[in-house]
């Protein structure tokens, strides 16, 4: 792929889907705000497209494994009364959980049998060079650049009906929304010093700094090449700040027609709705 400072994915006002680097205004970071970018993937003569919608940063042939880290700052560790981990914890989601800025956060009915829908800001890093046994100090090297996400969560299944594995918590189709797009590790060169936050229906909920994480996102990568190939493509959710519904007195739960909002500096924001998917039996 070509060189790229803000990379999108979007539906362009003719109807067809590109990849493109992100034009905004002088003075904004935040990709949500597109309306052009410029073409470098999907039209060979490039040029400039206006964009209608903003799709998830990577065409799902284009993703390789959803890996997710579990209480990876060192507040959310405390809120959840959990002791702090001596090793990242990792667990997977599937390439069908991941949507874009803007799709909705679908609720099957399944989920609804029970209180305890959450939502999860992260710092999401995408790799962008095959990582094998890099070290710390190499491990950003490897990485094509970062967004933002939200590990939905559903606590009920995560916890207790998914046989200790907390994937089937996680791993509902749409609950991996990311984006507005991809900003180069060239131009967010530590992603340790980032605010993050999450608003639900414009109320901020979570707000915190990745500086709070236990594992950094070079460490982290580092401890994953361990032994494993990471390719390009590979996207890794590096975890959520304190904040998190689970974690309040009484329990903050999403409802149907809750709106969140995910954001991270340098990055931008992404919203989603929640929508509980009505039932589809047939008589």
């Amino acid at each position: 792929m070509a060189p790229f400072t803000r990379l999108v994915r979007f539906l362009a006002k003719n109807g067809k889907v590109y990849y493109g680097d992100a034009i905004l205004p002088p003075g904004v970071s935040d990709i949500a705000k597109i309306t052009h970018a410029r073409v470098i993937q999907g039209d060979i003569f490039g040029n400039y497209r206006e964009v209608r919608l903003l799709l998830a940063p990577l065409a799902k042939e284009d993703i390789k494994t959803v890996r997710c880290l579990g209480l990876n700052y060192e507040q959310h560790a405390k809120e959840t009364n959990m002791p702090k981990p001596k090793y990242p914890v990792l667990f997977y989601k599937p390439a069908t959980a991941i949507t874009g800025p803007t799709d909705p956060i679908p609720v099957p009915l399944p989920a609804q049998e029970a209180p305890g829908l959450d939502y999860e800001c992260e710092l999401v890093a995408v790799i962008g060079r095959e990582a094998r046994d890099v070290s710390t100090a190499d491990a950003l090297d490897h990485v094509l650049g970062y967004a933002v996400g939200n590990d939905v969560s559903h606590r009920e299944w995560q916890l207790r009906r998914g046989g200790g594995q907390w994937a089937l918590g996680k791993g509902f189709n749409g609950w991996a929304p990311f984006g507005p797009g991809i900003t180069s590790s060239r131009l967010l060169r530590d992603p340790q010093r980032l605010d993050i936050y999450t608003k639900l229906n414009g109320q901020t909920v979570q707000a915190s700094s990745t500086a709070d994480m236990i594992f950094g996102v070079a460490e982290t990568i580092a401890f994953l090449s361990q032994g494993t190939t990471l390719v390009p493509g590979d996207v890794i959710f590096t975890g959520t700040p304190k904040g998190v519904g689970a974690g309040r007195k009484p329990p903050l739960w999403l409802k149907d027609g809750d709106v969140v909002e995910v954001g991270l500096d340098g990055v931008g924001s992404i919203t989603n709705k929640v929508e509980f998917v009505k039932s589809t039996a047939k008589l």
